[in-house]
């Protein structure tokens, strides 16, 4: 008899945590020798050397990318960049990653380190060998289209790094098309994720493996054609760094690893200690967690930076449910994005550097911290974007307290992705899946200083791009009637957010109906929110126009310009949803533009004249929301017309807004000309100083509003009303989607009338202050 001992893994062994690099090395086999240096050795490379070294390590990465774009046959990698890579030292800290999805590189180190706890062993890590991974509660990826494939970096038999490639695959098996399950409860609903396991050994791919994993898929040739471009990408990355290994020594290019992330590190902490201290908060909202669901959903943020160190604390957050959540890696990845953006646009971009500032905090079974089996086929674009959507609000808010670097701040962007995968036979007969990626093409944030740029992408995907549209026709069966700009979506605001699009297309050249699945969110919650009183961006909108007259219209060719020349009923889609896209039927989505920045009515007239004349603004959306009335003939400003007009809204304000929940501050009559500036808060609060107390007080009137400490939204007056008051792309039917009630809110000073805060939100809403920043005295010491 052979005795046979076994264990059974559990669930927790693949929840993924950042765990100390001392007990990492504990857990790593003996038997794999790891190429480590010393920190004395480290910083002794020669600046010059190091320098060389450095882009040369840029590089390679730039090079990985290259390679894994012009293998991959996928329009998702191709042409709209959703891939990333990286080069990791010896433990999987990651030393260099590329400007494409952020998301995807940012959870690396986790996968590589949970493969060096969980295969140095068995079956080994050795030269040669590749691992595939798409499991996010490993990490590599944020949810199961997510795949990585991974390879590490031997030297003279020692483990001297990991290069590591990912890319988003339009469909690995589950229910629906797409591997989007709007009917997912679990994951057992979706795709069963994979966690690292061999796919090359000695440079050669292991073809059961392969097999197993690309058998799942709709479209398996695209998916290997897809593991190969990441193979060959690793492969390149290796023969480069042992090529720069040889050239300059071992130590050196490690030295030169070391010192990037030390470098990151210590240019993050130096700017982090150049900030004002304090603590911010943002609530993040999504709704419908599944097909036929009605809820609203919440991440809750609160932010707090003391000296050179940030604390992310989402403990709050609603309980995991549906297919919206993600897993520690998607949160993690959601934090960081915003820093890498926004905080260290100007730092090298080593995450292993970067992750030594920042501690996170939440609780397990949440939204963006989902333990298994939760749904999470939703994960990219439900919980780790609205994690991204409250970090970007956060440290925006955090750097427009300061004169120095507000300028790096920004609105949110585009708040979530508006997922349309459309699955059938295409125009050559063929089976196929694809992803709509014109939302790669949505409206960026307005910064303190500027607009937010129009169609400029996406802030966490910086190289992302929407697909040739003619490439879109040429490979799929359909026909783009338009593919253009939306009036009026970009947040207003002093500063306006950028504009998103939308896309109306056609079934074309198949006479079979197409599979449709929709997924997305903020269709009335806003996710895309404007700061220092700037407006949210429009709302999303999906809709298929049923038994339309589109092929009629265009058989007679004529071309449809706008939604009311195309006859049939309409079916405007709830956020998730299965179904499917007729021969005669039309497909209509618009996705959301970014935030804008303070008070619209403080816009240059001048600049919305501009924005009249080029359609970015409508007429009415100028009277409306800016105050600024426009000849809708000549389209100039008339300028005596404005400014009554902007009097008229001010006074309009003061006429519906309630009361201020407590009264205003009270203090002698002297305290308001007498007590000093001595610091910024943002847009419209600057701390005050008289005698010996602080307070916060309007930027444009000088009106005390309350003492420094206190929460300032309860000194303001508050306006209530219906959601589609922010904006005429504020679709007027919250009730369509969720049966909680959707408020459109403002807060404005008692004084001036001026905005400081907009949004639309839940009407249970906490009015809790969304920022406590704390005074910085004169001898340089923060209380």
């Amino acid at each position: 008899m052979i005795n046979v001992t076994f264990t059974v893994p559990g669930s927790e062994k693949f929840h993924s945590r950042q765990i100390p690099l001392d007990e990492l090395r504990k857990l790593i086999s003996p038997s794999l020798k790891l190429h480590d240096l010393s920190q004395d050795a480290a910083n002794s490379i020669d600046p010059i050397t190091y320098e060389v070294v450095r882009h040369r390590l840029w590089s390679v990465t730039e090079e990985m990318g290259e390679a894994l774009k012009r293998m991959s046959g996928s329009v998702v990698v191709t042409d709209a960049n959703d891939f990333n890579f990286t080069i990791t030292d010896e433990v999987g800290q990651e030393v260099q990653i590329g400007p494409y999805n952020l998301h995807l590189a940012a959870s690396m180190d986790l996968a590589i380190t949970w493969t060096l706890q969980h295969r140095s062993k068995n079956p080994g890590i050795k030269e040669g060998d590749m691992f595939l991974c798409n499991d996010p509660w490993v990490g590599g990826g944020l949810h199961q289209n997510d795949v990585s494939v991974f390879a590490p970096l031997f030297w003279n038999g020692e483990l001297f790094g990991w290069s590591a490639a990912a890319a988003h695959q339009v469909d690995v098996g589950g229910v629906a098309p797409g591997s989007w399950t709007p009917r997912s409860r679990d994951v057992f609903w979706e795709s069963l994720p994979t966690p690292p396991v061999k796919l090359v050994n000695d440079y050669e791919i292991v073809t059961d493996v392969e097999d197993l994993f690309v058998r799942r898929s709709r479209v398996p040739k695209l998916v290997a054609l897809d593991l190969r471009a990441m193979v060959a990408a690793n492969k390149i990355a290796h023969e480069r760094l042992k090529n720069l290994v040889r050239r300059y020594g071992s130590n050196v290019v490690k030295a030169a690893m070391r010192r990037i992330m030390d470098d990151a590190e210590r240019r993050l902490r130096a700017k982090l200690t150049a900030l004002p201290d304090g603590t911010w908060r943002s609530v993040a909202y999504q709704e419908e967690a599944f097909e036929g669901d009605r809820g609203i959903y919440k991440i809750v943020l609160t932010m707090t930076k003391k000296a050179d160190h940030i604390i992310f604390d989402f403990r709050g957050t609603d309980p995991q449910t549906g297919m919206i959540n993600c897993t520690y890696a998607g949160m993690r990845a959601g934090v960081l994005s915003p820093v890498l953006t926004i905080v260290g646009g100007d730092i090298p971009w080593a995450p292993g550097g970067i992750v030594r500032c920042i501690e996170i905090i939440s609780e397990e079974g949440t939204l963006n911290n989902a333990t298994f089996p939760a749904g999470i086929c939703k994960a990219s674009v439900a919980s780790t974007w609205a994690t991204n959507n409250a970090v970007v609000e956060c440290v925006s808010k955090m750097l427009d307290a300061s004169q120095e670097h507000r300028k790096s701040g920004m609105s949110v962007s585009c708040g979530t992705w508006l997922l349309s995968v459309l699955a059938g036979t295409n125009q050559y007969r063929i089976p196929f899946v694809t992803m709509l990626m014109e939302p790669m093409a949505s409206g960026l944030g307005a910064k303190f200083y500027r607009d937010g740029i129009d169609t400029g992408g996406s802030a966490d995907i910086p190289m992302g791009r929407a697909p040739d549209a003619e490439m879109t026709e040429f490979m799929f069966p359909v026909l783009l009637i338009w593919r253009r700009e939306e009036t009026d979506s970009g947040g207003p605001g002093r500063f306006r957010g950028g504009l998103t699009g939308s896309i109306l297309l056609v079934p074309h050249g198949t006479d079979s109906p197409l599979q449709l699945v929709c997924s997305g969110s903020g269709r009335t919650v806003s996710m895309n929110l404007g700061l220092a009183g700037g407006y949210p961006g429009n709302n999303e909108l999906a809709m298929i126009i049923r038994n339309g007259n589109s092929r009629k219209l265009l058989r007679a060719g004529s071309t449809p310009g706008k939604l009311d020349d195309l006859k049939g009923e309409r079916d405007v889609l709830p956020d998730e949803i299965e179904t499917t896209l007729n021969p005669d039927d039309a497909y209509y989505m618009c996705w959301q533009a970014g935030g804008g920045y303070a008070d619209p009515i403080l816009r240059d007239p001048t600049a919305v004249e501009r924005d009249v004349r080029d359609f970015r603004v409508s007429v009415e959306a100028a009277r409306d929301l800016y105050g600024v009335v426009v000849d809708p003939k000549t389209l100039r400003v008339d300028q005596a017309a404005t400014q009554s007009r902007r009097d008229d809204l001010r006074r309009t304000r003061k006429g519906m807004a309630a009361p201020p929940t407590k009264l205003p501050v009270k203090v002698n009559s002297g305290v308001m000309k007498e007590a000093l500036p001595v610091q910024r808060i943002d847009e419209n609060l600057v701390i005050k100083k008289y005698e010996s107390e602080y307070f916060f007080a309007c930027t444009h009137c000088g009106t005390l509003i309350c003492r420094q400490g206190e929460n300032y939204l309860e000194n303001l007056q508050r306006y209530e009303g219906p959601s589609f008051k922010a904006g005429p792309l504020i679709w007027p039917e919250p009730a369509r989607y969720v049966d909680k009630e959707v408020v459109f809110r403002q807060y404005y000073c008692p004084g001036c009338l001026t905005a400081f805060l907009t949004e639309v939100v839940p009407a249970d809403h906490p009015e809790v202050s969304d920022k406590d920043v704390a005074v910085k005295k004169d001898d340089g010491q923060r209380h």
